[in-house]
């Protein structure tokens, strides 16, 4: 495959670090702006067991990221991609950065792309309130919808699921899949009733950090191959658990080989 990726580092070691690791896993990084007016932002998860959960925190409010602007989207080269993921913690970081992930999805309709869309809600960042307000409009234009299940009860303020579903499909959000952690995922597309599709219990569990963001690798895998939404929703559940099987938002994803080895049964995953 080929991804794209736009953002903004500061003129720093680690934003380099950062830049050369993604172009690296071979991620063309040719429109993230270096921005020497501020540093790169950091991100430090603290685990202080393996039973506790982590804690997060963000060091960002200053970062070159926040500075990121319609601007550094352009339009030529994102509508020759074939699917787009706007990040939905962009919405958060700056008034600027929101507009670009508004620019994004313009260009997506203005060009017939389909949307990747996880709202990823960061409530330490905006009210409940401010959060439905940003995402709502964006996941009803949205191809693809991926909350978790508990941000989509709060989105649309239902305390059943089921019910929050049925609010969605009201507003026009009609592609939508609900990660639910452990419990795999809920395949519910308009017009059809809610589909569970059971996640991977693997032997060694080590932390969720990063298994939804994972999901929607597998996910997006799937669509880039051209295979059913069962079998996208299958493979996001079965990369989201790999990832449990480390510490960090990526560092247990599997190859593809890997992937269809451990779907097929052929080899359970050792890591």
């Amino acid at each position: 495959f080929k991804t794209g990726w736009f953002s903004r580092v500061g003129d720093d070691e680690l934003g380099r670090f950062v830049v050369r690791w993604i172009r690296g896993e071979g991620v063309d990084v040719s429109h993230v702006r270096v921005d020497s007016s501020k540093p790169t932002g950091l991100f430090l998860v603290e685990r202080r067991s393996p039973e506790a959960n982590f804690k997060c925190y963000f060091y960002r409010s200053t970062s070159a990221a926040t500075n990121v602007c319609p601007e550094d989207v352009d339009e030529e080269y994102l509508s020759q991609a074939k699917y787009i993921y706007p990040e939905g913690i962009m919405l958060y970081v700056s008034d600027s950065a929101r507009k670009a992930v508004q620019k994004m999805f313009d260009v997506a309709l203005k060009h017939n792309r389909d949307v990747i869309f996880d709202p990823n809600l960061r409530l330490t960042m905006a009210s409940a309130e401010e959060s439905r307000a940003l995402v709502i409009p964006l996941m009803q234009k949205a191809t693809y919808c991926l909350p978790g299940e508990d941000e989509l009860r709060l989105i649309m303020d239902e305390d059943e699921t089921s019910a929050a579903i049925k609010k969605a499909h009201s507003l026009g959000i009609e592609k939508l899949i609900v990660k639910a952690g452990a419990g795999g995922a809920i395949l519910a597309p308009a017009g059809q009733e809610p589909q569970h599709m059971p996640g991977f219990r693997l032997g060694k569990y080590m932390s969720a950090m990063g298994a939804g963001d994972c999901f929607v690798g597998g996910f997006t895998a799937g669509l880039l191959m051209n295979q059913p939404l069962e079998t996208c929703v299958r493979w996001g559940n079965a990369v989201g658990a790999f990832n449990t099987m480390s510490y960090g938002p990526f560092h247990a994803c599997p190859s593809f080989a890997e992937l269809q080895s451990f779907l097929e049964g052929k080899e359970e995953p050792s890591r």
